[in-house]
């Protein structure tokens, strides 16, 4: 949605990638259909400052890809904290799982294969403080409806993906179009949260549960 020219200029200040990070950065483009889910050096640097801000016990994200952004929402964690990142394509397991692997915060990451709703119930009573939903778009809403409750007063919800391409300015919309228009209504209207949208890449919604 920017220059590139002004992106590498905002990428000259901003923190560097670890080596692991642009491990999975080479790999996933080389590698992994549609690598443009992975959220990439800026948006990482986002995330993780975000995380660091919040320093949440427990994070939760909805969908994994490559474990890029995992990587990023960790760096924030107590020294206790967990992560669980839940992801439906097992094709990339043993993919992510390497790079787990290869992370000094391996062991405060649950990653969870299988369908999301699912996955959810299998976390029982655990409550958080930073949730980051980037899975598919068309149940934003019913993953954010999902996880409301759970998530602690001060948390933050995070929805990747809400300009949509810069989409959502048109008055004639596709389906998929119409369910992030939609979505990005429905947080407009809730008053149980402070919320804005921040135009990184493509549009991410920074909700605060009041």
């Amino acid at each position: 949605m920017i220059s590139e020219e002004l992106q590498s200029l905002l990428l000259k200040y901003c923190e560097p990638e670890n080596e692991l990070l642009q491990q999975i950065d080479r790999e996933t483009h080389l590698k992994v259909l549609m690598p443009r889910m992975l959220s990439g050096h800026y948006q990482g640097r986002v995330l993780s400052l975000l995380s660091k801000m919040n320093n949440p016990k427990r994070i939760l994200e909805i969908g994994t890809f490559t474990g890029y952004a995992t990587l990023c929402l960790a760096e924030g964690l107590t020294e206790n904290g967990i992560i669980y990142t839940l992801d439906i394509n097992a094709e990339l397991e043993e993919m992510v799982r390497r790079n787990f692997a290869k992370s000094p915060l391996n062991s405060k990451i649950k990653y969870i294969i299988g369908d999301a709703q699912q996955s959810l119930k299998t976390l029982g009573n655990e409550t958080f403080d930073l949730v980051f939903i980037d899975a598919d778009k068309k149940n934003n809403g019913t993953y954010y409806d999902l996880i409301f409750d759970q998530v602690n007063s001060g948390g933050i919800i995070i929805v990747d993906n809400v300009l949509w391409s810069g989409k959502v300015l048109s008055n004639a919309q596709d389906k998929d179009t119409k369910n992030i228009s939609s979505f990005n209504d429905l947080i407009a209207a809730d008053n149980r949260v402070e919320k804005l949208i921040l135009p990184v890449r493509d549009g991410l919604f920074v909700i605060r549960k009041k």
